[in-house]
């Protein structure tokens, strides 16, 4: 990261994100930890590729707030700062419509999804791979193996293909996994 792109993320104003997206503390997810730790999980994640714009990386810590909170007050969400709006849009851009499939969510997001919505879906999805590995119910990892090479793969290549490289080793790692349940 370059002296100029520190400081443009020295910036950026997360903790406000940070504080909404408590809300998930407690909220389990299917491979263990919490949908909080998450949140923070996909943005670091979207650090570590070199992406600091800061409506992304505000979103990605809030990207689960709308879907995983029934009674989620998004005027909370519009309230924060300047960068709200873009940011709760970005947001609702990634999160499924009420009666969608996931085939046609993730369908959605890779036909008609905007850059910044397929970069925060596979930063997602990569973090959802690394938890898959403490996930033991084989119908399940396949079903998510699947889905990832199905739809995710085709918006990783499109956006980031270092981001597709580590998605195709931890797809790879499960693969291996359910060879060896067998």
């Amino acid at each position: 990261m370059t002296h100029e792109e520190m400081l443009r993320l020295n910036g950026t104003r997360i903790a406000p994100y940070i504080q909404l997206a408590t809300v998930l503390i407690g909220k389990q997810r299917h491979a263990g930890g919490n949908m909080f730790r998450h949140q923070l999980d996909t943005m670091t994640i979207l650090i570590d590729y070199g992406y600091i714009d800061s409506v992304l990386l505000k979103a990605s810590i809030v990207h689960d707030v709308i879907e995983d909170i029934p009674d989620f007050n998004h005027n909370t969400l519009l309230s924060i700062d300047y960068e709200s709006p873009a940011v709760y849009n970005l947001v609702l851009e990634v999160s499924r419509i009420p009666g969608e499939t996931k085939a046609q969510f993730l369908t959605r997001i890779l036909q008609t999804g905007s850059r910044k919505a397929k970069i925060l879906k596979v930063a997602d999805r990569i973090s959802n791979m690394i938890s898959l590995g403490f996930v033991n119910e084989a119908e399940f990892i396949q079903r998510y193996v699947e889905e990832t090479v199905r739809y995710i793969f085709p918006i990783a290549d499109e956006v980031d293909r270092s981001m597709l490289s580590e998605l195709k080793l931890l797809v790879e790692s499960r693969q291996k996994y359910l060879h060896n349940e067998e």
